[in-house]
């Protein structure tokens, strides 16, 4: 049975698109459009990783983003 559920988790993983665009990162990742416009500014504190195609279309890498949030991840812990 977990034979299955591991094929079906990398055939998802196939079938994902290697580039998302501002609304398709908002759908899976639940970032807001006006956050992630925040998060690509030089001065943000934590500046998420983007590609600008000819000056006017942003795109996100999926393995960038993936890596991006594993990097900036916070644990939780006592206070």
């Amino acid at each position: 049975m977990s034979l299955n559920l591991e094929n079906a988790k990398s055939e998802a993983i196939i079938t994902q698109k290697s580039w998302l665009s501002p609304s398709e990162l908002e759908a899976e990742y639940g970032f807001s459009k006006s956050w992630q416009a925040k998060a690509r500014m030089k001065n943000s504190a934590c500046p998420i990783p983007f590609t600008k195609i000819g000056g006017k279309h942003i795109l996100y890498h999926r393995v960038e983003i993936e890596k991006w949030l594993e990097e900036n991840k916070m644990n939780g812990g006592a206070l």
